[in-house]
């Protein structure tokens, strides 16, 4: 379906619940033919009303009145019909809202979570939250009065002009081009009310970003005293959001009675024409107020749209929001190739990345290579793409030139880009420098990355990652909360606990990105030991460790300086610190 469009894509949604969209939209069907049918009944009735036929006088001088009464009976069952039916539609259409905005919120987090490292680089948390959020919740409203707004109206609209022209095809010409004229009005109104939103959309963008970033930074604000700057900064993007927010509102209240005044002139037409129709003896006096009445019924559908046109904008121009999320390109996309069994090595060939949304590459025709089982470090400045180089392994990004290899001699070595990205996952493993934890237990947080770990697995894995002491001081062991991104844990308890999740997974390539620079030396030989005697099928994991510290390169058989985008040397930490002053400078050792 067009980009054009995003509002009807959303709708689109509903195909995927066909038996409960047909069920409402039935509903509603019956209740705008309910309402014609009421009215009509009305009319009948006051026509035998004022025949004199409804109540009758009998030669004793009582009153019969058995056709008024069964008029009443029969006008209140359709009523009461119709009650039944609007509740059970207005239901149903709220239950179907709410269906479409869980499965809309599911394919954002599906598409968040697909999308490359790019993307989250280029498009702040707040941005998505909005997505999630406000945007979902105005697509939702919109096509929760969708049923009212487009399913009832041209049904109205129809039945109106049908009754009309059944009595009389003067009475209906006047509402129908009237009717026609405020759409057009409407349609008109609603470009400017899309672009008043989109700003106020971009604006709240800006306030969630604002307030995603202070909360996350609190020790940062509170160490450097910016509490106040950081209110005064929120508080200014709170009142752009606000003037934005006034003056959409202000322009559509201007601009929405226009439109409905045009409609109502609808009355004025029944109303002059209809009485010179009732004079010539065409119609009855029945006739008119039935006239009259569904006439009325049209123009307050027709201010319904009004009221609720500020709904559909805002709902477009949320949905185009959306829509531009979901249509953004994954590019990490699922290959056919799995990996071979065995030890896995890895190899660079004239690699290249670009900084997103740039030209500038970050790694220039970098080439490296790991034997299997083989302890690498790698070094560098900060900002020569170490992260980035890292990164490349499991697949968070691609690179745009050369080829990034994963295997051995005997199972055949594989590009990346061919590999089944759950088979990749699963034996390649990166541990970044920024320790994350979920809000949940910490056995819960363990098994993340091996669900059907036993306890004794879970305990050895901390172990192993010198993480034992962390386990002591908690009051419930393994059944121990350890709250937002586990806050009540130092920067050193949260890196080990990071580390005991990955070691739990068993990899056949683990990259530690600066994974153990919140450890003092004595934690940090122990983890380095742990890592080099662990096995997997009798073999040893290729480790390859990112690192700024003389005692982590001391434990690698071989290092990697990263300069300018490129590997310019390696060999044995010894030999370099001899030969290369580069080398030296990087770890802070004087040559001697």
């Amino acid at each position: 379906m067009s980009h054009r469009h995003p509002l009807l894509r959303s709708l689109a949604i509903y195909r995927e619940m066909p038996w409960r969209f047909a069920l409402v939209a039935g509903l509603f069907v019956f209740i705008n033919l309910g309402l014609v049918w009421q009215q009509w009944l009305i009319g009948h009735a006051l026509n035998d009303v004022t025949a004199g036929v409804a109540v009758r006088q009998q030669a004793d001088g009582s009153l019969d009145g058995r056709v008024a009464w069964n008029w009443f009976w029969l006008i209140l069952a359709v009523a009461l019909g119709r009650a039944v039916l609007q509740y059970a539609a207005a239901l149903g259409s709220l239950i179907l809202g709410q269906a479409l905005l869980t499965r809309l919120r599911e394919r954002i987090l599906e598409q968040v979570l697909r999308l490359h490292l790019g993307y989250h680089w280029q498009h702040g948390m707040g941005e998505i939250v909005t997505r999630t959020t406000r945007d979902a919740d105005k697509v939702r409203d919109a096509l929760v009065s969708f049923w009212r707004q487009l399913v009832e109206t041209p049904l109205v609209v129809v039945a109106t002009v049908g009754l009309l022209a059944w009595y009389h095809p003067l009475l209906a010409l006047g509402p129908l081009l009237l009717t026609l004229l405020g759409l057009y009005i409407f349609v008109l109104q609603t470009e400017r009310l899309v672009e008043l939103d989109r700003a106020v959309g971009a604006a709240y963008d800006r306030v969630n970003q604002d307030l995603a970033e202070g909360i996350g930074a609190v020790r940062v604000i509170k160490s450097f005293g910016l509490q106040q700057q950081r209110i005064d900064g929120f508080a200014a993007q709170v009142s752009e959001f606000a003037r934005l927010a006034r003056a959409a509102l202000r322009w559509s209240s201007s601009r929405i009675p226009l439109p409905q005044a045009v409609v109502a002139l609808g009355h004025v037409w029944i109303l002059v024409i209809g009485a010179q129709l009732v004079a010539e003896g065409r119609i009855g006096v029945g006739e008119l107020v039935t006239s009259l009445l569904i006439a009325t019924t049209l123009v307050f559908r027709i201010e319904g749209i009004g009221r609720v046109m500020q709904t559909f904008a805002d709902a477009r121009a949320s949905a185009g929001r959306i829509w531009q999320l979901l249509d953004a390109p994954t590019l990490i996309e699922n290959g056919p190739g799995r990996l071979p069994q065995g030890p896995l090595g890895l190899k660079l060939e004239q690699v290249s990345v670009s900084a997103p949304g740039s030209e500038r590459d970050i790694l220039r025709q970098c080439s490296l290579s790991l034997a299997p089982g083989e302890v690498v470090a790698l070094v560098g400045a900060t900002g020569t793409g170490k992260s980035l180089l890292a990164s490349l392994l499991p697949r968070l990004t691609d690179a745009d030139n050369g080829r990034v290899l994963i295997g051995n001699d005997e199972g055949g070595w594989q590009e990346v880009r061919d590999l089944q990205l759950a088979d990749l996952r699963r034996r390649v493993h990166v541990l970044p420098q920024e320790s994350f934890l979920f809000a949940d237990t910490l056995a819960a947080n363990l098994r993340l990355s091996a669900p059907g770990a036993s306890d004794a697995e879970l305990l050895d894995a901390l172990h192993r990652a010198a993480a034992d002491d962390i386990l002591e001081r908690l009051p419930l062991g393994l059944d121990s909360p350890l709250g937002d991104r586990g806050v009540t844990l130092s920067g050193g308890q949260r890196q080990r606990l990071c580390l005991a999740r990955a070691l739990l997974a068993a990899p056949d390539i683990l990259c530690l990105d600066a994974a153990t620079s919140a450890l003092d030396a004595i934690g940090e030989q122990r983890v380095l030991d742990n890592l080099r005697r662990q096995r997997r099928h009798g073999h040893a994991p290729t480790l390859l460790l990112i690192a700024s510290k003389e005692s982590t390169v001391q434990r690698a058989d071989r290092v990697l300086l990263l300069d300018n985008g490129r590997i310019v040397d390696s060999g044995p930490h010894l030999e370099l610190l001899r030969r290369n002053p580069a080398y030296r400078d990087l770890l802070g050792i004087e040559h001697e």
